[in-house]
């Protein structure tokens, strides 16, 4: 059984992509050094959380049936170290969350005398200026077609009773997720990994990262393919527009490649000239309030914090003028949508390309299975005509011969 576990639930929008990624990517060079990421697909702890919490998602609810007892099991059959990591966990419930950790080999109270497994929490939040937007953004690409104004209403109504509120408090809500996956811990095992402000150090994030997981003394390559991208305001009014007319008509297996990742991902989110989503400036106020009682009540609380508490206050109200992505500038939305037809007529030209290449393979397996059924004259007399229409004198005999057969024939 593991000795220790680390148990990364949340939050979304924190770096959490780069750091799966690199944990997946480095699996082999972790586990030489006693630390297990079990994962035999790059997504294999999404599969998991959606299992353990028996979520709805695009379809791939049916394909995650029994991902999280498979986990645990490997989890429990490594003697060592193993690290979980998958954000939307944040919203498990109570029971839910028992159900983990106990299948983890946690004991009651965190005790660990009896064979028990040392699980410590890990939790990587940032600034609600930020993750506001970025919340909206991920809606976007998820297939939603509502206002941003309309989900500032949404996360505002203090009833939660729509499914995007309930959503995003449960992933968001900070002292709430720490509740509920922490309530059987001893809080110096409960670790919080703050996002630093915008502007600083490109790898302070990482070095975060690195100390709560411990990976700080491990030789790992950091250089990851897999990212979620963030993007403006016009490239996120587009593809909200897009959701609007055409989401209904593509099913999840082909809006994934074809939206989120052709156009969000690999196509819209390199137009960086853009104006970047922000908060609008009559919501700093509550914002910046909620954050402060959240600090003082983590504060009181005595979580190992790795980072700064005060990082969650997130910034002021910026001096630029703030662009409404309900409001966007119709011209910028007009050159994001040209890039976005482009990106669909390449992948189509590839995917015809592709298609003309496998009807040619299909006509060749055809003709070899024609000539593998017949008779041995036959593919004689088909050898020797196609030698002869290979040049001038051949076709010229070819000619005779079928004009004579021609003459010689009896009429019907």
């Amino acid at each position: 059984m593991s000795r220790r576990v680390l148990l990364h639930v949340g939050t979304p929008k924190t770096g959490t992509s780069y750091l799966q990624d690199v944990l997946f990517q480095n699996r082999p060079r972790l586990l030489k050094q006693g630390v297990s990421y079990p994962a035999d697909r790059f997504d294999a702890h999404f599969l998991a959380a959606l299992d353990l919490m028996r979520l709805r998602w695009g379809g791939l609810e049916g394909e995650a049936v029994g991902s999280w007892d498979r986990l645990a099991q490997q989890v429990r059959e490594h003697d060592g170290t193993s690290i979980i990591s998958h954000e939307i966990l944040a919203t498990a419930s109570r029971t839910q969350v028992a159900r983990a950790l106990a299948s983890l080999g946690h004991r009651p109270g965190g005790d660990t005398s009896d064979g028990g497994t040392e699980v410590h929490l890990i939790v990587s939040v940032r600034d609600l200026v930020r993750q506001i937007p970025a919340e909206w953004q991920e809606n976007v690409k998820h297939r939603a077609g509502f206002s941003f104004g309309r989900f500032l209403e949404l996360i505002q109504d203090p009833d939660r009773g729509h499914r995007v509120g309930a959503w995003f408090w449960g992933v968001q809500e900070i002292p709430d997720i720490l509740a509920r996956w922490g309530a059987d811990l001893p809080p110096e095992r409960v670790h919080l990994v703050t996002v630093p402000p915008a502007g600083g150090p490109p790898d302070l994030l990482w070095r975060r990262f690195s100390e709560a997981f411990d990976l700080d003394r491990l030789d790992l390559e950091l250089t990851t393919e897999r990212a979620n991208p963030s993007l403006g305001v016009p490239e996120s009014a587009l593809l909200r527009r897009i959701n609007r007319v055409a989401a209904r008509d593509l099913p999840p297996q082909h809006y994934r490649p074809l939206v989120r990742e052709l156009l969000a991902h690999q196509t819209l989110s390199k137009r960086t000239k853009s104006a970047r989503l922000g908060l609008p400036p009559d919501q700093y106020p509550w914002v910046h309030a909620l954050a402060d009682s959240w600090i003082a009540e983590l504060t009181e609380r005595g979580y190992d914090v790795v980072g700064d508490l005060a990082d969650l206050r997130g910034a002021d109200v910026p001096t630029r003028r703030w662009v409404d992505p309900d409001a966007p500038p119709e011209r910028q939305v007009a050159a994001a949508a040209v890039d976005a037809i482009k990106a669909l007529l390449v992948e189509n030209a590839k995917t015809e390309t592709e298609n003309e290449r496998l009807r040619a393979k299909l006509e060749e397996a055809r003709r070899d299975l024609v000539r593998a059924r017949t008779p041995r004259l036959l593919r004689s007399m088909e050898w020797t005509v196609n030698r002869l229409e290979g040049s001038p004198p051949g076709r010229k005999a070819l000619g005779a011969y079928r004009a004579a057969r021609g003459k010689n024939s009896r009429p019907a």
